[in-house]
C-alpha cells in the first residue's frame, strides 16, 4: 500500500456546467494537480525529476467510475495513492469523497516517465518511485480493447497556445473536452457520464489540426481524437439519464 495524500476542494462557479456539476475536464486537471502536490510533499516534484533525470510524467490511460459528479460550491475530499508500478508503468488512484466521506468517484490512472528531449518512454527509475512506497508488480494493468471507428461523425479543431501544458503538449483534460464537445446540447444537459475509459496514444503538438470523431450506440459513445491520419486518443463513455 502506498502513501495516501488528501486535500479538500470547493468546486468554483467557473468549473461548473449548466447542470451545476463540476466539468470533467477540469476535474481531471485538478486530479493531476493533486498528484503533483503529493509528489512535492514527498520531495519528488516535477522540477526535481526534470532537473535530475530530464524526465516528465505523462498519463497514458484513465478508467473513471462515477456515482455522481461533484456539485457547484460543494466541498469534496480528493484522495490519491500511487498504488503500484512495474518496469514501464506507474499506477495511481484518485478517490473523491463528499463531506460525509462517501465515495462518489474513482479515477484509475496509468503514468509513464518520458524523456523530455527524445519524447520517448523511459524505464521507471527506482529512485523516483521509492518515495511513494507503492508495490512493485510484474503484470501490466490493461484497459479495454479499442477499435477504430467506422463512419464516425467528425468535427475539426485547431490546437492553440492555451491548449498546451508545461510539457509542451496538449493538456490531458483538453482531449476529453474535444470528445464531449461534439455531443449535442440536449444529450449533455440530460445525461451524465457513469463510466469512462480513455487512452492517450500519441501526443498532439501546437498548431496541429485535429478531428474529434464520434459514434454512438444507445447510452454508449465511442470517441477518437485524430490528426495527420493517426489516432491520438480513444475513449468509451457510458452515460446515464439525470
Amino acid at each position: 500500500m502506498g502513501i495516501i495524500y488528501r486535500e479538500p476542494y470547493q468546486v468554483p462557479f467557473y468549473e461548473s456546467d449548466i447542470n451545476h456539476n463540476m466539468k470533467l475536464p477540469q476535474l481531471l486537471a485538478l486530479a493531476l494537480q493533486i498528484s503533483g502536490q503529493h509528489s512535492i510533499s514527498l520531495g519528488m516534484s516535477n522540477e526535481v525529476i526534470f532537473n535530475r533525470f530530464g524526465l516528465v510524467w505523462i498519463v497514458t490511460d484513465y478508467s473513471i467510475e462515477i456515482e455522481r459528479l461533484p456539485r457547484y460550491a460543494e466541498t469534496v475530499i480528493i484522495e490519491t495513492e500511487a498504488t503500484a508500478y512495474n518496469k514501464l508503468f506507474c499506477y495511481r488512484d484518485f478517490n473523491i469523497y463528499d463531506e460525509n466521506e462517501h465515495k462518489i468517484m474513482t479515477i484509475h490512472s496509468t503514468f509513464v516517465l518520458m524523456d523530455y528531449e527524445t519524447r520517448k518512454v523511459h524505464p521507471v527509475e527506482e529512485e523516483i518511485v521509492k518515495v511513494y512506497e507503492s508495490e512493485k508488480i510484474r503484470k501490466m494493468i490493461r484497459g479495454p480493447r479499442y477499435h477504430e471507428l467506422e463512419n464516425p461523425q467528425s468535427t475539426p479543431y485547431h490546437v492553440r497556445f492555451y491548449d498546451l501544458d508545461m510539457n509542451g503538449h496538449v493538456n490531458n483534460s483538453k482531449y476529453l473536452e474535444w470528445m464531449f464537445d461534439v455531443l449535442d446540447f440536449d444529450f449533455l444537459s440530460q445525461h451524465t457520464p457513469e463510466k469512462i475509459d480513455l487512452k492517450y496514444v500519441k501526443e498532439v503538438h501546437n498548431g496541429t489540426d485535429i478531428e474529434s470523431r464520434l459514434t454512438q450506440e444507445d447510452l454508449t459513445t465511442y470517441h477518437e481524437i485524430a490528426s495527420d491520419g493517426l489516432i491520438n486518443a480513444q475513449a468509451i463513455v457510458t452515460w446515464k439519464k439525470k
